[in-house]
């Protein structure tokens, strides 16, 4: 394996597991693979861990249908509870893969869950040496040192992976259905950090430099941030 050479990092509107989605993720594990990590895709659903199994199963069956398009090996990982996150073999399954993808659902769940704990570890330690890391929707919204409440006016802690960057998703939708939410999320007195809106089928993704992949916009309402 290669040492010190980061994955990529993608934040992402919506559309995860998609066939539009198809080419992003395939070049986010491929990206992983040329860090010296395998042809492998984990799919962690936390966010949706209080949906239902119903929800659970529709994520595990559309991220395998990619997995499948894609032409990598899947492992899904129901991540559901702190003590979960304590899993040994799921520790050692995110070590060596190539893409690890939290899809959407509800971002403090996620944090809560996954905060402090040695899954959490694991995957950081992936990232750091060359395992690509996305996040859709919820999951873009916890790798934020804080997570804003778009639905529910309250911030909330993030996971701190990119301290310095919150993120709205959705955020072509969100600014029609609650733009008072979102004008109160961009003047936030208290905050600091740069707030990204992600539109839908859109993605802003970090190697060398931040990139926007897909048809929507990436805004920059709070701060600054310089991507092509």
């Amino acid at each position: 394996m290669l040492d010190n050479q980061p994955g990529a990092i993608a934040l992402v509107g919506s559309g995860e597991y998609l066939p539009q989605a198809q080419a992003l993720e395939s070049e986010l594990l491929r990206f992983g693979i040329s860090r010296g990590k395998t042809n492998t895709f984990i799919q962690i659903p936390t966010a949706a861990g209080k949906e239902g199994a119903d929800r659970l199963d529709f994520w595990k069956i559309r991220g395998a249908d990619q997995g499948t398009r894609i032409g990598c090996e899947v492992k899904y990982l129901p991540v559901l509870t702190c003590e979960d996150a304590h899993n040994p073999q799921w520790i050692a399954d995110v070590k060596d893969a190539g893409l690890i993808y939290f899809s959407g659902g509800d971002p403090v769940h996620l944090a809560d869950i996954f905060r402090d704990t040695p899954l959490w570890s694991a995957i950081v330690s992936a990232w750091n040496s060359g395992a690509s890391l996305a996040g859709c929707s919820a999951g873009a919204m916890a790798f934020g040192g804080k997570i804003i409440g778009i639905r529910r006016s309250h911030v909330s802690e993030g996971l701190n992976l990119l301290p310095d960057i919150e993120v709205i998703p959705h955020y072509d939708k969100f600014l029609g259905w609650l733009p008072d939410r979102v004008s109160a999320a961009i003047l936030r007195q208290d905050a600091d950090a740069t707030l990204l809106g992600i539109d839908e089928g859109t993605a802003l993704v970090l190697t060398d430099a931040w990139r926007k992949y897909g048809p929507g916009k990436v805004h920059v309402l709070r701060g600054s941030l310089d991507f092509s």
